[in-house]
């Protein structure tokens, strides 16, 4: 099993940053995918970004450029730093974990962007 534990969400206005962090515990392969999915009110789940293990990533289109993943291996911890912020960023955040073919699912932060 894996556990998953996120912190950094909150309200800032718009234009500010926040970083998110998430620690993942128990059985984890050294082979394995770290993210962030986000979902707003009435929207559906979307990615974020990733991190793969041998350290490539992936951004969606509308965070690229804002918003910057990264990963410390020896604490199996993931972050994502957000910059500029946007209304429009506002939604729960979910840290994910993909190994072995099975996705692990944090419970989610709210970040709240204010204008």
């Amino acid at each position: 099993q894996v556990q998953l534990v996120e912190s950094g969400g909150g309200l800032v206005q718009a234009g500010g940053s926040l970083r998110l962090s998430c620690a993942a515990s128990g059985s984890i392969s050294s082979i394995r995918t770290m993210g962030w999915y986000r979902q707003a009110p009435g929207k559906q789940r979307e990615l974020v970004a990733h991190v793969l293990s041998g350290g490539r990533t992936t951004y969606a289109d509308s965070v690229k450029g804002r918003f910057t993943i990264s990963r410390d291996s020896g604490k199996n911890t993931v972050y994502l730093q957000m910059n500029n912020l946007k209304v429009e960023d506002t939604a729960v955040y979910y840290c994910t974990l993909l190994q072995v073919a099975y996705v692990y699912w944090g419970q989610g932060t709210q970040v709240t962007v204010s204008s």
